[in-house]
């Protein structure tokens, strides 16, 4: 196996085993403090201890661990007011980036979205959550190109990655993956309208409505 195989292989591995972990710390089967050995991780997923150690990196830089004294890695408490802080400043830059796209996207890059949402739809009928979850990343990164703003792309992407796994979490609430897909039609409808106002108002309350969905999964699976 070549280094650059080696290595794509290893990234695979880390984000099966960080979207695993996610899951599980956000329906309470891993409580906050819970310690994370590396060593019990790699065992339980057949996996060395390199992917364990990027994929609690990784959830570490989105807050769902923390580093203790003495303890090593531990899952970090959630709090409402967190998580909604996070979602409310995410709103307003992915609703300045589609308004900007609104007006700089080209046809083909419309079109891409188009196809993307498209495939979501075969996602959200098939129940494929972590299809889905990959397909909507791909939506906004798509919104984010499309701004051909490389800083502000930039400063979106850094944002949605730190939230990426409470972004994954969300859709699992409900029937919150068939709301988010019918956001992102209607966001779209507004896109092809040219009405750059009413992409970032949608756009906005897609987020907001992300947060409130995860919040309310917490509290179901968090409950005393």
């Amino acid at each position: 196996m070549d280094a650059g195989h080696e290595t794509e292989e290893r990234a695979l591995i880390s984000d099966r085993i960080r979207d695993a972990l996610t899951d599980a710390i956000a329906a309470g089967e891993l409580a906050a403090g819970t310690t994370l050995d590396e060593q019990t991780l790699a065992d339980r997923f057949g996996a060395s201890r390199t992917p364990v150690r990027e994929a609690l990196r990784q959830l570490a830089f989105g807050g769902l661990v923390e580093q203790r004294p003495r303890r090593g890695m531990v899952v970090a408490r959630m709090t409402p007011e967190r998580i909604m802080d996070m979602f409310e400043a995410t709103a307003e830059i992915e609703a300045l980036c589609v308004r900007l796209a609104t007006h700089r996207m080209r046809p083909l890059e419309l079109s891409a979205l188009m196809e993307l949402h498209r495939r979501s739809g075969a996602a959200v009928e098939g129940g494929d959550f972590d299809a889905y979850d990959g397909l909507n990343r791909q939506f906004h990164e798509g919104l984010y190109a499309a701004t051909h703003n490389g800083f502000l792309a930039e400063q979106a992407l850094a944002i949605r990655t730190r939230l990426s796994a409470f972004r994954r979490t969300q859709l699992r609430q409900g029937d919150r993956i068939r709301r988010s897909h019918a956001e992102h039609g209607a966001i779209l409808a507004a896109i092809a309208e040219g009405d750059g106002e009413a992409a970032a108002r949608r756009m906005r309350a897609h987020m907001l409505n992300a947060a409130g969905a995860l919040g309310r999964y917490i509290a179901e699976h968090h409950a005393d």
